[in-house]
């Protein structure tokens, strides 16, 4: 997914200087460093507090928590936060002993911990670390696996008895706790070939899992996804030995990484759905009828029943989702339900599917907005949960009561509320109706973790006993002192030329002058579904520009989210067109603003916001309404990202070679008038390099010039040895030098 987001810098062109902002700050050309003062407004330095959703017991009433050493593991009372006991110490184990813990997971019985140890990332949600099963009673701790160092997804049988994990060869594994035994699921695991049990790289980051394995309620089946990906094409990046975490096996030749990346029209991996029985150890192939199914997203068993997997699919062009409810020991198949739309399936649909004892809850945009509807088993639609002109962004379930509680737009744009509807149908906001509000809850949604932020606010968290507040767990009180001289944002709408109204915010010098003319930089993101403009805390690199002598400006286009299903549709198959319109109008307008002047007014953005930042400079009247740009880690052509990504939008290359290129700033990359920066990582495996280096090759063949900046071996969120404080020094070093 593209996404607005070690350390070595090849400056490969260098800008022509210009009027200067902020002059204290920017050293002298050609040796340019980290702007003073802006790695406070920078992650991880302008991160505030958070508290993650615990490790609750089944109950709600404990929660285990690690301690600030990883040295135990500590039980808690939910409701007070007293201690309660210590269920793990490293130091009082039996047969095998640790230094640390990094992470542990609760079996569902509560009788064991699987504490994680030496993680490392795979690709961007996924790791592999070295795991170890500790029995509470006894104080065993032991391995998870005697035949792989580290392993990947492990999951828990219902009863805690068995853990199912992943080995390096990309079979599944299976440790019988009680027995201390080790079992193969799968032999036909194969790097590059076959993957059992995981999803391989476009599946983990386009539909947000890093599991594909699912266990039965009574234990006895464990069924999977296997993934074909022979066919897919691989792709290659060059490492470096580099000076963020130095590759010295690279110092005299550079290496290679190598993985399966399935770019646009090519062929994704084929996927197929399995059980294997535990008694018998035998594995079954399970078919599904319709021949159309491209994506299987995800598993998961409903209710109670052994007998009823639950299979979600897409067809290929993500407009068609079927699901199934598929008897694993018959192998019989049962279409639930299916929803189709002219343009994608919002992924809220299939990445947020609650399924309950006895029937299951959906997100479909299916009126305009996204909502929430509740479904049986056997297929049919029993009651629809929320209705109105605003979309549900999260569902977080139904209680005991019957209460159901789920985030919302409901209080506008710019909002995120936290809200509970009753069994008769009474709608109560537990959150501030302005602002941002999310939340986690206890698994019998008894406890809920309220966290609430707006522009002014840093995020408080408080516990809440269904709605009688309990006590605050972070009040962030450090960050509100540390932030306190931040300028404020103004939060208002533009109306573009042709008529459009769109949600923004303006960030302005602390000492504004209104009969002063300021450089204005736009800053977006603009893709499909994403909100840029939200009422929330971040303190940023906005921040620290307004307060050196620019106005900042956010806009959200046409195509972004919060507004309803038409707003966003509107760039379906055309990706680009109606996002620069509208970023080219807010400009135009913003330039008669009186303080603004119309002759520095730059635009900035990241992954699909560089993405559109190129768009912007150069189709249609982008020279005429910019004086600068920057570029990082852009999309210069959806024919180089992946298959699931850019055709969920545009559809394959084949079936929309005209939107493709119409949509490409390669295609107007010859027009590019005015200052322009890229910069990209060069072990960005999300967004490849390989997007700036034919963007360059192209403006080289049109006599046209830019600067580029290049981080080796960083990926596509440029971070690690205060690479992203680079980034940003480097972005306002441009800009000072040309608006």
């Amino acid at each position: 997914m593209i996404k607005p987001l070690s350390t070595l810098i090849l400056a490969l062109l260098t800008g022509a200087s210009a009027s200067v902002v902020m002059e204290a700050a920017v050293p002298a050309a050609g040796n340019a460093r980290n702007l003073s003062g802006l790695e406070q407004y920078v992650y991880p330095a302008n991160r505030p507090a958070t508290v993650a959703c615990p490790a609750f017991t089944a109950d709600g009433l404990h929660f285990l928590s690690l301690s600030d050493d990883g040295k135990k593991i500590i039980k808690y009372v939910t409701r007070t936060g007293a201690e309660a006991e210590v269920v793990m110490d490293v130091t009082n184990t039996r047969e095998s002993r640790i230094e640390a813990i990094e992470g542990f997971t609760l079996s569902p019985d509560g009788s064991k911990i699987l504490v994680t140890t030496a993680e490392e990332p795979v690709y961007r949600r996924s790791t592999r670390a070295a795991y170890y099963v500790y029995e509470l009673r006894t104080r065993l701790l032991r391995p998870l696996s005697e035949k792989f160092t580290r392993q990947r997804s492990p999951l828990f049988s219902p009863d805690g008895r068995m853990v199912a994990f992943v080995g390096d060869d990309n079979n599944i594994y299976l440790k019988k706790i009680d027995y201390n035994t080790e079992v193969a699921v799968t032999t036909d695991g194969e790097i590059d070939k076959v993957i059992n049990g995981v999803p391989d790289w476009v599946y983990e980051e386009e539909f947000t899992t890093t599991c594909s394995m699912a266990w039965a309620p009574d234990n006895m089946t464990l069924c999977y996804i296997k993934y074909a990906e022979a066919e897919v094409p691989a792709y290659s990046f060059t490492l470096y030995e580099g000076t963020c975490d130095p590759r010295k096996e690279y110092a005299l030749y550079p290496g290679q990484f190598t993985y399966k990346y399935p770019v646009a029209g090519e062929p994704n991996s084929r996927v197929s759905l399995h059980s294997y029985d535990v008694d018998n150890r035998k594995t079954k192939n399970l078919s599904l009828p319709d021949s159309r199914i491209e994506y299987i997203p995800r598993i998961a068993y409903g209710g109670a029943s052994a007998d009823r997997l639950m299979v979600v699919t897409l067809d290929r062009s993500q407009t068609r989702m079927e699901i199934y409810a598929v008897n694993p020991r018959s192998g019989v198949s049962k279409s639930v339900m299916t929803e189709e739309d002219r343009a994608w399936i919002t992924p809220l649909s299939y990445e947020d599917i609650s399924f309950g004892n006895d029937s299951f809850v959906i997100l479909s945009a299916r009126s305009g907005y996204t909502h929430a509807y509740r479904y049986s088993y056997a297929g049919t639609m029993t009651s629809q949960l929320t209705s109105g002109d605003y979309d549900v962004t999260a569902w977080y379930g139904t209680d005991a009561k019957g209460n159901a509680w789920y985030q919302s737009t409901a209080t506008g744009a710019i909002n995120r509320v936290v809200s509970r509807k009753d069994i008769k149908g009474v709608v109560k906001h537990l959150s501030q109706e302005q602002g941002n509000a999310s939340a986690w809850f206890s698994p019998s949604l008894n406890f809920c973790g309220l966290t609430y932020s707006n522009s002014s606010t840093p995020p408080v968290v408080t516990l809440y006993e269904g709605e009688k507040k309990v006590r605050v767990l972070e009040d962030n009180a450090t960050a509100k002192s540390t932030f306190s001289m931040m300028p404020s944002t103004e939060f208002t709408t533009i109306t573009t030329p042709d008529g459009m109204e769109l949600n923004a915010y303006l960030i302005k010098p602390r000492d504004f002058d209104s009969s002063r003319r300021y450089p204005l930089i736009i800053h977006q993101y603009s893709g499909p579904g994403s909100q840029e403009v939200l009422d929330r805390w971040k303190p940023d690199w906005t921040h620290y520009a307004a307060m050196n002598g620019y106005v900042v400006m956010c806009v959200d286009p046409r195509g972004t989210g919060g507004r309803g299903r038409a707003w966003e549709t509107a760039v379906y198959k055309d990706l680009g067109h109606y996002e620069t319109i509208d970023l080219q109008g807010a400009a135009a307008t913003a330039a008669k603003f009186p303080f603004v002047d119309p002759a520095r007014i730059g635009i900035t953005g990241w992954s699909y916001g560089g993405y559109e930042t190129l768009m912007a400079v150069t189709s249609g009247t982008g020279a005429k309404v910019f004086a600068c740009a920057v570029a990082i880690a852009p999309v210069t052509d959806w024919r180089f990202y992946d298959t699931v990504y850019a055709e969920r939008y545009m559809l394959t290359p084949r079936e929309n070679p005209d939107g493709y290129r119409s949509s490409a700033p390669l295609t107007y990359a010859g027009k590019i008038d005015i200052p322009l920066l890229i910069m990209h990582g060069t072990a960005d495996d999300n967004v490849h390099l390989m997007n700036t280096m034919q963007y360059v090759s192209v403006m080289q063949s049109e006599g046209r010039f830019c600067d580029m900046f290049l981080y080796p071996n960083m990926n596509h969120s440029i971070f690690g040895c205060d690479a992203r404080l680079n980034v940003y020094s480097k972005m306002l070093d441009y800009f000072n030098k040309n608006l």
